[in-house]
Order: structure tokens, then sequence, then C-alpha cells
């Protein structure tokens, strides 16, 4: 019987510990917050209790991020920051449903995706703005049988793809000629 009670006794004791647990994860009151945080999230403090635990998280993850980053990094945010700001709602939802779209992808693919940014990135300015505008003038049909070419080759071996980049194509085979 005591050990009965016992065992009821420990288990009403662990009871509260996972609800303990996930009061943890919950964001802090502002008051809890750290100087650097508070200085960063400022413009919410009036509002904070107010904002859902989920935006609290992201908004103190993004306090983190922020003052982990270089100037450098904090200048470029900044920039795209202030280019987001001025795009229109529909831009705005255009770039998020290719944000949504891209996660979704498999990681080889996000990969590869993040490759050829690296690679156009890193063009001269003139040759990105020469592709560009090749890309803006072709038709939706010319830009599908583009992305078609590109599948295709993607698919070749690295040799196949030196051999067509340096021009050379193989020699096709004739038919052999009939006799009569």
């Amino acid at each position: 019987m005591i050990n009965c009670r016992l065992l009821v006794l420990g288990l009403l004791l662990l009871g509260p510990v996972p609800l303990a647990a996930a009061d943890n994860d919950a964001p802090p009151a502002w008051d809890q917050l750290s100087a650097k945080e508070q200085r960063l999230l400022k413009p919410f403090e009036k509002r904070w209790e107010a904002l859902p635990p989920e935006r609290r998280q992201r908004l103190r993850k993004g306090a983190r991020r922020w003052a982990a980053m270089t100037p450098e990094e904090r200048q470029r945010a900044r920039r795209r920051f202030a280019r987001w700001q001025k795009m229109t709602p529909e831009e705005r939802r255009r770039i998020r449903r290719r944000f949504e779209r891209f996660r979704q992808l498999p990681p080889e693919e996000q990969q590869r995706l993040r490759q050829r940014h690296k690679w156009f990135k890193n063009l001269p300015p003139e040759r990105r703005h020469q592709l560009r505008e090749r890309w803006k003038n072709m038709t939706p049909e010319q830009r599908q049988r583009f992305r078609e070419r590109r599948r295709h080759n993607r698919r070749m071996s690295p040799g196949e793809r030196r051999q067509r980049q340096d021009g050379y194509r193989a020699p096709q085979r004739r038919a052999p000629a009939r006799h009569r």
C-alpha cells in the first residue's frame, strides 16, 4: 500500500516536469530579454507581450543573427531590406512563392541552384547584364526550350559537356551508301 502511494506521489511530482520544460521553450517576457536583445528589438517593446510566441521566437532568433553579423553583412542586409520595402505586394508574394518552391526541392537540387547562383554572381557585371537581357527578350517557348536543353546537358557526362562547351560536336555518322 505504501509502495503504491509512493508511486502515485512520484508520478504526480514528475507530471509537471514536461509542462515546465515546455514553458522553458516559450519566449521570455520583455524584461527577461538581454540588454542587447532589448536594444535590437526596441521597435517591438510596446507590443512584445501581445505578439504570438512563434513571432517572438523568430524575432529573437533574428536579433541573435544580426548581432553575430559582420558590419559588411549588416550593410548587405540593410540594402536587401530596403529593396524589399520598395517592392509591391505582388512582387513580395511572387518572391515568397519562389522561396517556398525552393524549400520544397530536394537538397541536391537546392545545392545545384545555389552553385548556379554563385556562378552567375561571379560573372562580370556586363556579362550578367547581357544574360538578363537575353532572357527578358526570349518568348515563353524559347525559355522552355532553353530549360529543356539545360536539363539535357545536366544528364551528359562531364566530357560530353566540355566538348560541347568547346564547340566540338562529334561527327555525324553517315548511313552506308547503297550500291545497286
